[in-house]
Formats: structure tokens, C-alpha cells, sequence
């Protein structure tokens, strides 16, 4: 794709004016790197990191029957979704298989607003629109998204609106912040506890450069974006799962509301049900590298004796721990912590063991049970 052919988000121009390294992702002119991907993650790690997100979708389904309607493609339980909450959750076809997954909750009392994958969001949009019923109305929202990441990014967003202080991990809120009509929740893909904030276009560049005038905020490009949510066994959408993988494949079962199974009313509910029972015929792991070079995506998989079992999705060295992490599918006899395993790092056979993710433990801040 051509750099003429890109699109660019609302803060295109303060990522160049930043000397940021520029790329093409998701059909978006997107920064990947400003300083160096090693320092970006280990400073999201210690302090705040700011990303533009602007590229992912945004809209709001509303109307009596949007919650209704959108549960028939989402295994989630929305109808008991309280105001102030959001769910992560996949958008399913009829073969279980994931079209996307993303982010859907009540800010408002106006419906449901939904963050989409970039790479997705015309596919998903055209979805709705195709499939939405009785009075259920999709928008597509043109807003930029910022997100504000690392285990300062509290203390550094309530000094702008101390009631953020008080939000926990999957809330959200409409709220005026920086004297602008805004979404707020506190969720984030790196692992870390923070922000997701959905702001009109026309002021993101102000409230980009406003929240970069504070010491401990730095802008982080798509690389430490990457390294963060691969440390955080975080699935990326077109590698670790796709429209071919079912949650309980994906290891996203944890998606899968207690009510919705029972009731089996959701696309594809007949198929994941039966691999709960029986079993899916691979399933995502985590692995650590144990020598050699990373193993990226494509590597494939093999078992003791060097038979090929599967394939890496994501894969790469961890800043934090100092090691070789890899996540990709296993059938389910491979998938016990502890298994050994080998990965094909340009062709040469490389130890490699199944072990627990998150690889790195996650921080989001949950509020103390009354």
C-alpha cells in the first residue's frame, strides 16, 4: 500500500512533528516507533504510555432492540450489563468463528458504544448493518481514541478529573474531560491499568499535546503496543485468532457468559458447546523460547520426536523478562504447562516449553469487594 493510499488519523501530524518512524497498519499511516520499541515498552511499564488508537472503530448501537440484537452474534451476557460497565467480548459467524473481537459498554443511557479492530471495522459495521433487526440502529462514530497506559496513568488522569480516580477495570463513563463531550474507560490492551478515552477529532491533537506536557507521559508507538500485549497473552486479531477460530480454540472461553451457554442462543453456540464438551482440535498456549533466536509468526510448532503439531501466532523477545515468548496453537495433548516442545527458528529445531499466560503479570486496577 502506497504512503498516497494510507489513512491518517486526527493525529498524524503530531506523531511526524514528534520524529515518530512511520508505517502503514491496517490501512493507516500509523507511528511504530519513536525513540526505540525497548524503551517505549519498559516506560509504559514504569510510567505512562500514550498511544493513538484512533485507527479502531467506534460506534454505538441504540434503540430498544440494539442489546437484543447484538447478543444474536456475541456470547456475552449485555441484557444484565449494568450502566458505567463494559465487556470484552467476540463477534461470532454462524461457525463460532471469531469476525473480531472488541469492547461494548454503557458509557451513557443511549445504547451500547463498541470499540472495533481497525483491520475489521468496515467488515464488522457491514455486518451489523446487514444483520441489525427490529429497531436497532447502528452509527459509526468519526472520534479519535487515546489510550493512556502504565501504573502512573491514574494518578496523571484524576489530576484532570479526580472522579477518574474512583473508576476500576471495565468501567466506563461519559463525561465532560478536557472541556470536551468524552467516553472514558478504564481498560486498555497492554496489560497495564489506564485509559481508553474517545474524544471528537477536531480536539485530539490538543488534548494529545496537553497530556505530553506532564513528565511522566511519553508518546509510544505500535511496536511497544505489540511487545506489551504479547507479554500480556493478549490475543492480536488476524494472527493469534480469526474468523476460523472459536473461543474455546482462541482460550477466550472466560468470554462465554454463564446465562448464554445455557441458553445457546448466540451464533455458532451449537459448535462451541460441543468443543466445551468434547474438546476443540487445537487451542491456543503460551511458549517460552528456550534458545536461539525468537520464534516469529509462521514458525511451526513440533513435538518431542520433531512431528509438526502447530504453528506460532505471535512471538518475540519479552523486555520484562528477559526471554523468548511465543503464543500459537497445540492440539490439546501438547497443551499442558510443562510440555516440551520445539519450535523451527529458520529452519533449526529450538527447545521450547508450554508455560502459563499471562507471561507477564497484569496490572489493571479492581476495586475492593464491599
Amino acid at each position: 500500500m502506497t504512503d498516497q493510499a494510507l489513512k491518517t488519523t486526527p493525529l498524524n501530524a503530531a506523531h511526524r512533528r514528534l520524529g515518530a518512524r512511520m508505517v502503514g497498519f491496517s490501512g493507516y499511516d500509523m507511528p511504530v516507533q519513536y525513540e526505540g520499541v525497548l524503551a517505549e515498552h519498559r516506560w509504559t511499564r514504569e510510567h505512562v504510555g500514550l498511544f493513538d488508537v484512533s485507527h479502531m472503530g467506534q460506534c454505538k448501537i441504540t434503540g430498544a432492540d440494539a442489546t437484543a440484537q447484538f447478543q444474536r452474534f456475541v456470547p456475552g451476557d449485555y441484557e444484565i450489563l449494568k450502566a458505567g460497565k463494559q465487556k470484552y467480548t467476540l463477534l461470532l459467524n454462524k461457525d463460532g468463528g471469531i469476525i473480531d473481537d472488541l469492547m461494548a459498554g454503557r458509557p451513557d443511557h443511549d445504547g451500547l458504544f463498541v470499540v472495533v479492530n481497525a483491520g475489521n471495522k468496515d467488515e464488522d459495521f457491514a455486518f451489523w448493518n446487514a444483520n441489525l433487526e427490529g429497531d436497532a440502529k447502528l452509527t459509526v462514530l468519526d472520534r479519535a481514541l487515546i489510550a493512556i497506559q502504565g501504573p502512573e496513568a491514574a494518578e496523571l488522569m484524576s489530576a484532570h478529573e479526580p472522579v477518574l480516580a474512583e473508576m476500576g477495570f471495565m468501567e466506563t463513563a461519559r463525561l465532560m474531560l478536557f472541556g470536551v463531550d468524552a467516553y472514558i474507560s478504564r481498560s486498555g490492551y497492554t496489560g497495564e491499568d489506564g485509559y481508553e478515552i474517545s474524544v471528537p477529532a477536531d480536539q485530539a491533537e490538543r488534548i494529545w499535546n496537553t497530556l505530553l506536557e506532564d513528565a511522566r507521559v511519553k508518546p509510544i508507538g505500535l511496536g511497544a503496543r505489540d511487545s506489551l500485549r504479547l507479554e500480556s497473552g493478549l490475543p492480536l486479531h488476524g494472527h493469534d485468532i480469526d474468523a476460523a477460530t472459536t473461543p474455546v480454540e482462541g482460550a477466550l472461553t472466560f468470554a462465554l457468559s454463564k446465562s448464554r451457554k445455557e441458553r445457546a442462543d448466540f451464533n455458532g453456540a451449537d459448535i462451541i458447546l460441543k468443543q466445551l464438551a468434547e474438546g476443540p482440535s487445537r487451542v491456543r498456549v503460551g511458549l517460552q523460547v528456550k534458545e536461539g533466536a525468537p520464534a516469529r509468526e509462521g514458525a511451526e510448532i513440533a513435538d518431542a520426536d520433531g512431528n509438526i503439531i502447530g504453528k506460532v501466532t505471535s512471538g518475540g523477545p519479552s523486555p520484562s523478562l528477559g526471554k523468548n515468548i511465543a503464543m500459537g496453537f497445540v492440539p490439546p495433548a501438547f497443551a499442558e504447562l510443562g510440555t516440551e516442545l520445539k519450535v523451527l527458528v529458520r529452519g533449526k529445531p529450538a527447545a521450547a516449553e508450554v508455560i502459563a499466560m499471562p507471561f507477564v503479570a497484569q496490572r489493571y486496577y479492581r476495586k475492593p469487594k464491599a
